[in-house]
């Protein structure tokens, strides 16, 4: 069954738990699966891709996926929980992919301190943080745009964090690596963003 063919329903994300565990998925339920949550799965691909053909893709991945693993389901959490955890890492693999062809640097975009400490240039003008900025519905286009132009490493982070919500334990799951390297990657994160928002903002 082509997954594809089903995003054009939104459809409601279920709140049932389909039997699991040591047995496949059949056809009949797998069309059940992708008439559910497609449509939640879509919207989650194409908040981190930005891109709909990339996110249609990515969702046509993840159901695949969760088609060849549904034996291992064990019905810990809802199927829908499952299916978003793996849509986000089917989105994560081609945002990778993407940066391998341009890797920049952060470095450029963190402030920079004197040996007193004190910060080299005038700091921004405005107090935002960039979460809030998100809930402003003028500047939420503009933060994205700039959220892009961040390294893979970080925009992931910033992602996951800031517009996925994730906690710091899943987004440190999905990207895996430490809880501490996502804190410490997300602070890094929102302070080159404030430094390009400040392009903009100032």
């Amino acid at each position: 069954m082509n997954a594809s063919a089903e995003m054009s329903s939104s459809g409601s994300a279920t709140r049932s738990r389909p039997a699991a565990g040591g047995t496949g998925c059949n056809e009949a339920l797998f069309e059940q699966l992708v008439r559910d949550n497609a449509g939640r799965m879509l919207a989650t691909a194409r908040r981190l891709l930005r891109d709909e053909q990339e996110s249609r893709d990515a969702v046509q991945d993840a159901f695949l996926q969760a088609f060849r693993c549904w034996k291992d389901f064990r019905g810990q959490s809802q199927v829908s929980t499952w299916l978003h955890r793996i849509v986000v890492n089917a989105a994560l693999m081609r945002l990778r992919r993407k940066a391998r062809r341009g890797s920049v640097s952060i470095e450029p975009l963190l402030p920079t301190f004197d040996a007193t400490g004190h910060r080299v240039g005038a700091p921004p003008a405005w107090g935002a943080s960039a979460d809030e900025l998100l809930e402003r519905r003028e500047t939420r286009e503009m933060v994205r745009r700039r959220i892009d132009e961040l390294p893979h490493d970080y925009r992931a982070v910033i992602l996951l964090r800031d517009i996925e919500e994730m906690s710091t334990e899943e987004a440190a799951e999905a990207l895996g690596i430490t809880p501490g390297a996502v804190k410490t990657r997300l602070h890094r994160a929102r302070m080159a963003l404030r430094t390009l928002l400040e392009r903009d903002l100032v």
